[in-house]
């Protein structure tokens, strides 16, 4: 039998008209593309799939991710868009023109209040070796993993200051454990 997921009040089985639906993206706002690709790419190790202009209504889609080692990413552009929306695991990083002059960090990081969006997650195989990487790339710590209730989970923020949450899986096992369910 396959895990049909934990079960809560509100959890319903998932219809037939769902099936081969998946979580392909999530979007973050950003004031400046070189800050920012620079950030996902060199620090997180992340590629740029994908990049779309859209000039009548002045914005840029930035979709990045990690493919797995020995993946084949298509070289042809309108293969790759396919591809690239038919992932797991991407970013979308958007860009309205204009927003790079703009002083200080112009958006929401969705922690302070009032709160929202919270943070998007990595995992990483080494969690004190990514912990000297981000100290070593000058990364904004807001918590460290042996610091707080919730110790081997670190929070960065990135150059808009949106909260990444970093985790080595293998030490989570019983994270959140003894909670009812």
């Amino acid at each position: 039998m396959s895990f049909a997921g934990e079960q809560y009040p509100g959890v319903q089985v998932p219809p037939p008209e769902a099936d081969g639906f998946r979580l392909n993206h999530t979007m973050l706002r950003i004031k400046d593309p070189e800050a920012s690709l620079s950030f996902y790419t060199r620090v997180f190790g992340m590629r740029v799939l994908r990049r779309l202009d859209f000039e009548a209504m002045q914005f840029s889609l930035y979709f990045l991710a990690r493919p797995e080692a020995g993946e084949t990413v298509p070289e042809e552009t309108g293969e790759r868009t396919v591809w690239t929306f038919s992932q797991r695991g991407v970013l979308e990083l958007t860009h309205n023109w204009g927003t790079e002059g703009q002083e200080g960090r112009i958006y929401h990081d969705g922690n302070a209040e009032p709160q929202g969006f919270g943070h998007i997650c990595f995992s990483v195989p080494d969690l004190e070796a990514a912990e000297a990487w981000f100290d070593a790339n000058e990364v904004e710590f807001v918590k460290r993993s042996d610091q707080g209730k919730m110790k081997d989970v670190v929070f960065v923020k990135d150059v808009d200051g949106y909260w990444i949450e970093v985790v080595q899986a293998d030490r989570l096992s019983a994270l959140g454990d003894g909670a009812p369910g």
